[in-house]
């Protein structure tokens, strides 16, 4: 299949399907992670909207353009979590009946919070992908409209809206960073970046525990790994989905991994230097930029937060660690 390139047009009329829905979130420059990165550090704090991630953008532009007879029927999606509540949310904007599903293990808080949106959550299958096959063939027996979580131009555009914003807020940015799982957040960037200033460098970041992506991009060939390593829900997936791995390798300059305690360190350094709440996947883009400490130097680095639902139980477990960044 030929996929559409969503462009900065589809942003811009996604920016003004939302806006009646959502307030833009901040970009702020806290000079203390900034210290400890070794660069002008911009962050896009995602884990600010109503449901504490940045796919939300995504969910509300897609339901705000369903056919009236595909919003009677409802919706279906598949998620760790992020995807599930953003689905579940412009849902509830739009009076559409929504199910979900997701893996049996997935993290309660966003199980909890979906349901509470209204949707019906069906827990199933041992990961992602387990969850995902059963919620395919839910899909098409009973007819719903499958919202997948990456394989959507419309998604993409929504979630370009915060790239928009970012850059609005710094204009001259020489490189930003962004978590990976499904990949519609780096397409949202990259496509809002290549069209202010193709100079940037958009940067995918992905955890080594589930490097399908990753390897993908890297040997050119579609990669699927058989198990996940890392407890970032947001960044776990076995394989690569077909629009992400189509657009990627002319939007994307670089994918890079980090680990599981790369990841916990950037935790601790954005509640020490930001006072901002990460979920793994959402501190990935600091713990790469500490990764990149001396290429940065001087630099001005845009960071997505793109989520912040984590549990007490595992910030409670971070916290207790000692971190891997000073």
């Amino acid at each position: 299949m030929t996929w559409p390139t969503p462009t900065l047009a589809d942003v811009l009329r996604a920016r003004a399907a939302i806006a009646p829905h959502l307030r833009p979130t901040p970009t702020i420059e806290p000079p203390a992670l900034g210290a400890a990165l070794g660069c002008r550090a911009f962050l896009k704090c995602e884990n600010l909207t109503p449901t504490g991630a940045f796919k939300v953008r995504g969910g509300i532009n897609l339901l705000a353009a369903l056919p009236p007879e595909e919003r009677a029927r409802g919706v279906l999606a598949v998620s760790t979590g992020n995807h599930a509540q953003s689905v579940a949310y412009a849902a509830r904007l739009f009076g559409v009946p929504a199910t979900i599903y997701m893996p049996e293990g997935a993290n309660p808080l966003k199980v909890a919070a979906t349901r509470g949106m209204g949707a019906e959550v069906v827990l199933i299958g041992h990961d992602f992908d387990a969850a995902r096959l059963a919620a395919e063939e839910r899909a098409a027996r009973d007819g719903l409209r499958y919202v997948h979580s990456a394989n959507e131009p419309l998604l993409i555009a929504g979630v370009g809206t915060y790239a928009l914003e970012l850059l609005e807020a710094a204009p001259d940015l020489d490189a930003i960073f962004v978590p990976v799982g499904g990949g519609s957040g780096v397409l949202g960037t990259a496509v809002v970046a290549r069209a202010v200033n193709p100079a940037i460098r958009v940067i995918g970041v992905q955890a080594a525990g589930a490097p399908a992506v990753y390897r993908s991009w890297k040997e050119g060939r579609r990669v699927e790994t058989e198990a996940i390593a890392t407890f970032a829900e947001g960044l776990a997936t076995r394989q690569p989905f077909e629009l992400p791995l189509a657009l990627l390798p002319s939007l994307v300059d670089e994918i890079m991994l980090v680990g599981d305690d790369d990841l916990t360190a950037a935790i601790v350094l954005l509640i020490e230097t930001a006072r901002q709440i990460a979920e793994g996947a959402g501190a990935a883009a600091v713990a790469a930029a500490a990764l990149r400490h001396d290429e940065l130097a001087g630099k001005k680095v845009g960071l997505v937060l793109s989520g912040g639902n984590i549990t007490a139980e595992q910030l409670r477990t971070i916290l207790n660690r000692e971190p891997a960044i000073a």
